[in-house]
């Protein structure tokens, strides 16, 4: 099975109007231009809204009673947490015991049941298929399914319609769902536009699977960047993200931490570290020099405020 820009389209349709376009804001650095595809913004604060609800709505009325289930970290937990309620159906989530409050809270507020497990002893996916098992809900991965990846790419789609003519895109690398996603559409656009990838230094588990050109794993991650600590690159995601990528930009813990205070003060955006990793890649000039015009994919704005307040201080 394979997925292409022409999945990415569909996906546009099946959602439209169930998630919300988020703005693209203008901000300069070291005279380079950013074009920020707000996904901070977006309901349930991040944009795996999208690959959930396209996942979602992509079930039939069985399937529905049945209910769905999601292993997360936090923002895929709460898309779809949000994405089953809107569509009147029940959602049960894996989340770690030390996933962010915030996200545990903000799954929490659309319904679901959140049930918690050690991300150091025990293995997400397989705590969901049993609970799977015992009702028979559809179980939706946060970026390893054709399904999923296809909605995130409409991020891209819409940042690429409001903001053409981009040297490169650039977003943050966890299971490489958005990436993936990113990558398909825009080179359906565009035979031109360079495209890159981000990642914490602690979490480069994707850097390391593009330099040895096959799968590598890395041990639990305890980078800022919660929403990025995949252990390695799906399956179906790799390949596209090894056939289209030119590079991954790997950023520091400080660089992150100047990316969120640098879109809090300059650009007056709340992001959370995940979604700050793209930007710490521009900013901190990770990128070719002769990249310009740059659209980037802010993933997510779903930040503790006391971390928050801690990075600002």
């Amino acid at each position: 099975m394979s997925i292409t820009a022409a999945d990415v389209l569909a996906a546009a349709e099946r959602i439209r109007g169930l998630v919300r376009r988020t703005p693209v804001v203008r901000a300069e650095a070291n005279g380079i231009e950013l074009y920020l595809k707000c996904e901070n913004l977006q309901d349930g604060g991040s944009f795996k809204l999208r690959g959930a609800t396209n996942f979602v709505r992509s079930l039939d009325a069985a399937a529905l009673a049945r209910g769905v289930m999601a292993y997360s970290s936090g923002n895929h937990a709460a898309g779809v947490a949000l994405a089953a309620q809107r569509s009147g159906t029940k959602a049960r989530v894996v989340m770690p015991l030390d996933a962010p409050k915030v996200k545990v809270e903000n799954t929490a507020s659309f319904g679901a049941e959140v049930i918690t497990y050690d991300r150091f002893t025990q293995d997400r996916e397989a705590i969901c298929k049993a609970l799977a098992a015992e009702t028979g809900a559809t179980i939706i991965p946060p970026f390893d399914s054709l399904i999923t990846i296809a909605g995130q790419g409409t991020a891209a789609l819409e940042l690429l319609e409001d903001a053409p003519d981009l040297d490169a895109l650039v977003a943050p690398v966890g299971g490489g769902g958005l990436m993936a996603g990113c990558c398909l559409i825009a080179r359906q656009r565009s035979q031109s536009i360079r495209l890159f990838g981000a990642e914490p230094e602690l979490a480069s588990d994707t850097w390391q699977s593009l330099q040895a050109g096959e799968h590598r794993s890395i041990p639990p991650s305890e980078t800022i960047a919660d929403g990025l600590r995949s252990p390695s690159p799906g399956k179906l995601t790799f390949p596209v993200m090894k056939e289209h990528l030119e590079a991954i930009a790997l950023v520091s813990e400080e660089e992150i931490r100047t990316a969120v205070r640098w879109l809090a003060t300059k650009v007056h955006l709340v992001v959370e570290p995940s979604g700050a990793v793209p930007v710490a890649a521009v900013i901190h000039g990770k990128l070719p020099a002769d990249v310009r015009r740059i659209g980037v994919i802010v993933s997510g704005g779903n930040i503790e405020p006391s971390q928050l307040a801690a990075i600002l201080a």
